[in-house]
């Protein structure tokens, strides 16, 4: 019976929060399609971004990506692609393509502490573009070191293997100048780039990915980004920004110290940071979501890198519950403290043990003659029912307000593949997380493998 009360709390919550996004997606819509964003790319009152993009091992997307960057529509902000310390020809790559010298006095700034910088490389050419050579440390620490060279108010974590819409910064920028004063914060959307056409450093043409497990993110972003987080923006409970695309405002995250270097997660860890500082120093503040401002991300192609990388998903959310623990039902952090913080540990991180115990306990129920196996075959089905209409209903928040996908027949596959992810995939995804607790228990940090394609593969392969 635990299980069952567990399953319905968790689905009352999810529809909860899928119909805030809907209550939301109106003003969205409005909003992408009557924006006069081509004003606003030529403004001098849009507030200058400095863009960073860690990069470890990419000399295959690099190029692409930051030619993608340079591009945008956007008035005043730099790029600062930061080394982590590549065993790949990223850095030499980087170097030939824009004629980079060695600066001999860079002005750093910041003084958030990192790995030793071995060099900054510049060319006049390319007055905005920046590279800094670091021994590694990873992400967070990357994102430390451009922060130190950074020379604007607001910056931008960008992934080195994601495509930026053209227009995506700006649209963020938008939404940041609705509410400069208050907004520490806004994620953006990020789809799965995988099946698409793509040259000069842009996606030309949308597509639905052709494997099954990029197929399968397609759905599982959809879900997470249009069906969830713009529910949890609305009432200011947004937990996370994704790393592959977020705007922040710089003199916050160096209040609260900046990224919290050697542990994945870094994109969750803080945002928890800004809003415990925010609500603790009792200053009115928002993290927002842009659905609008779309980022295009190469999502993992088979089963040794996606579920290398859940388990490090899962190593990530369990210490930083764990960490902050402290916000659990703690009145002082609002929304935050009584409402996501909880959610989160019951409802996401101890998630796949309720799930495992609860189906064994039935089982179990049916061979005992305890419970008549209808009973069981009803709770699969209401399961499996509610899960689908979750992502059904994130698929009619896309058709709603971006129509992205253009093709009928992207549509249908979008629909089957919502039924096939729990045939197999959604019981993965309990198993890679529970693998990733134990890792972390075990104190195994490692990040684990991520072989891409470059976007000429990608496109030959669309």
């Amino acid at each position: 019976m635990v299980a069952i009360y567990y399953v319905m709390i968790v689905n009352v919550l999810y529809f909860t929060i899928m119909g805030l996004s809907y209550r939301s997606i109106s003003t969205i819509a409005r909003r992408t399609k009557y924006s006069s964003y081509n004003t606003l790319s030529g403004s001098e009152l849009v507030p200058p971004v400095s863009l960073l993009v860690p990069a470890y091992n990419e000399e295959l997307t690099i190029i692409e990506n930051v030619y993608c960057l340079m591009t945008l529509n956007y008035p005043t902000y730099e790029v600062i692609v930061i080394n982590d310390g590549s065993s790949d020809q990223t850095l030499s790559v980087l170097i030939s393509e824009f004629k980079l010298e060695k600066m001999a006095n860079p002005d750093i700034r910041g003084t958030i502490e990192t790995q030793n910088v071995r060099g900054i490389y510049h060319n006049s050419d390319y007055p905005h573009l920046f590279i800094i050579d670091k021994e590694n440390g990873g992400k967070a620490d990357s994102l430390n070191a451009g922060i130190n060279l950074s020379h604007y108010p607001l910056i931008s974590s960008i992934d080195a293997d994601s495509l930026l819409e053209k227009d995506a910064l700006i649209r963020m920028a938008r939404m940041y100048m609705e509410n400069p004063e208050e907004t520490v914060a806004i994620g953006g959307d990020v789809r799965i780039a995988n099946g698409c056409l793509i040259e000069n450093g842009a996606v030309q043409k949308v597509s639905l990915p052709r494997k099954i497990w990029p197929m399968f993110q397609s759905i599982e972003y959809l879900k997470a980004f249009l069906g969830g987080r713009i529910g949890w923006s609305r009432m200011n409970g947004l937990i996370i920004v994704s790393g592959a695309f977020g705007l922040f405002r710089k003199d916050y995250v160096i209040a609260v110290g900046g990224y919290r270097g050697g542990y994945p997660g870094e994109d969750m860890n803080i945002i928890i940071k800004l809003h415990r500082y925010m609500l603790s120093h009792k200053l009115p503040y928002k993290v927002a979501f842009c659905p609008e401002a779309v980022c295009w991300t190469q999502a993992p192609d088979s089963y040794k890198i996606i579920s290398n990388q859940r388990k490090r998903w899962g190593r990530g959310n369990l210490k930083n519950m764990i960490e902050n623990r402290g916000m659990l039902f703690n009145p002082k952090y609002k929304v935050m403290g009584m409402i996501t913080m909880p959610y989160n540990v019951l409802f996401e991180t101890l998630n796949p043990y309720f799930r495992i115990t609860g189906l064994l306990a039935l089982i179990g129920y049916t061979l005992l003659d305890m419970t008549h196996w209808r009973i069981l075959l009803t709770f699969f089905l209401l399961n499996f029912l509610s899960g689908y209409l979750l992502s059904v209903g994130a698929i009619v928040l896309e058709e709603i307000a971006f129509r992205r996908y253009k093709k009928l027949s992207d549509l249908w596959k979008m629909l089957l593949f919502s039924a096939l992810k729990f045939v197999g995939y959604h019981q993965l995804g309990v198993l890679w997380r529970v693998q990733g607790h134990i890792q972390y228990l075990r104190k195994n940090n490692s990040w684990g493998t991520m072989t891409r394609q470059s976007w000429k593969e990608e496109s030959k392969a669309a």
